[in-house]
């Protein structure tokens, strides 16, 4: 390429180095600034935050939510994914509609339907004794139970696309083959199958962990006291108790598992392979 095309190409690109910087990089910096400046200059905040019982429950509920939530929603929404790739065009079109309508219904408005759903008089307490399964109401809210099921209802569709869009990509007949080479139907989806659909695995895995690491109103709603999540955590010191630099130090922990997190993603399958 020449000079005069490489200092055009450069040219285009500065507005775009702009938007980053003084959106990404100046509040960033911002917040890594007081979060060790606010009240006093040091890593107060960091150690609290790291030696405090009190958040230390906060970052376990956390990082055992996130993570519960991405191996449920890997198991739920693998079979659906390769139940699209099977379906006729036309039927899986109507199940996309579904989960996109999902996707797009208000997010509130979804978590407080499983609220009503949860609570000690709701639908599925109340199916759960008419069956005899229990004589009385299964707590299923104000706790991380119910921060469980309402993440992996509302995560479900950001592991289904990437998984359906990996597995429509595998040919078909490199399973047929290893069929007729004598391999049992377990053995072509765990030697076969599942190894070319990792990329998808890891893609929606991290999509759905990164987001359940920063959820806000569903925790907060279905989750008491007892099982407050980091993001909730910051909302309260930032806007109730105006603890600025604990708020802080709390979300640039919470950012810093966010990139490491990608950048083992992006070592593990390549750049070229990141969607």
């Amino acid at each position: 390429m020449n000079r005069p095309a490489r200092r055009s190409e450069g040219r285009y690109a500065l507005p775009a180095f702009f938007f980053l910087f003084f959106l990404f990089v100046v509040p960033l910096s911002s917040l890594l600034l007081r979060s060790v400046t606010d009240p006093v200059p040091g890593l107060g905040n960091y150690a609290q935050l790291l030696t405090d019982q009190t958040y230390g429950k906060v970052l376990f509920n956390t990082f055992a939510v996130a993570g519960i939530v991405t191996i449920v929603s890997l198991a739920l929404g693998y079979p659906v994914a390769w139940l699209l790739v099977l379906l006729p065009s036309r039927v899986a079109r109507w199940l996309f509609a579904i989960l996109l309508l999902s996707m797009w219904t208000n997010l509130v408005a979804r978590t407080y339907a499983w609220l009503v759903l949860l609570q000690r008089t709701g639908v599925i307490n109340r199916a759960l004794m008419s069956l005899g399964l229990t004589d009385h109401p299964i707590p299923l809210v104000n706790n991380l139970i119910g921060v469980t099921i309402g993440m992996t209802y509302i995560m479900l569709p950001f592991v289904i696309f990437p998984l359906q869009t990996r597995l429509a990509a595998i040919d078909p007949a490199i399973m047929q083959v290893a069929a007729i080479s004598g391999a049992r139907p377990t053995q072509v989806f765990f030697r076969v199958l599942l190894p070319l659909s990792l990329p998808g695995i890891y893609a929606g895995g991290l999509m759905v962990f990164v987001m359940a690491l920063g959820y806000y109103v569903t925790p907060a709603m279905l989750g008491g006291t007892s099982g407050m999540m980091l993001a909730e955590l910051i909302g309260v010191q930032v806007q109730s108790l105006l603890n600025w630099g604990l708020g802080s130090a709390a979300a640039f922990i919470l950012l810093s598992v966010t990139l490491a997190l990608y950048a083992l993603y992006v070592r593990s399958v390549g750049f070229g392979q990141v969607r």
